[in-house]
């Protein structure tokens, strides 16, 4: 007994990974996100491994987990995927307060981000 199993929301040529409460503000790691999006995830891989940015291994990683996802768990060609959809979201966000001068404060805001990536099969043309 127990409940039906739920449909997957994803098609089967498919496969996801996401990573939830990154330390940086979702406008910086959507900058990265949009590096990546629409490429090959030998390219992909590639352009987070020598990208500058600091948010850029957490990116990597969480590909890596997308196509271990879908190598593993939906039996995919990983020579054949692609970044589908590489989105940002909003996580918390954390008020600090910082002392300024003549007794006033600054209020400073510790942003966090989800990001969700999504890695497709696709036929190579001939």
């Amino acid at each position: 007994m127990g409940k039906p199993k739920r449909e997957r929301a994803l098609k089967d040529t498919e496969a996801k990974a996401v990573a939830r409460s990154l330390r940086v503000s979702p406008q910086k790691l959507n900058l990265v996100a949009q590096l990546i999006r629409g490429k090959k995830v030998g390219a992909a891989l590639a352009d987070l491994t020598f990208s500058q940015k600091r948010i850029a291994r957490d990116v990597k990683k969480t590909l890596e987990s997308a196509i271990a996802n879908a190598e593993n768990n939906h039996d995919l060609d990983v020579d054949a995927l692609v970044v589908a959809e590489a989105y940002v979201g909003k996580g918390l966000v954390m008020k600090r307060f910082s002392p300024r001068g003549r007794g006033k404060v600054g209020r400073i805001e510790k942003a966090f981000s989800n990001l969700t990536i999504v890695v497709r099969e696709v036929e190579e043309a001939a």
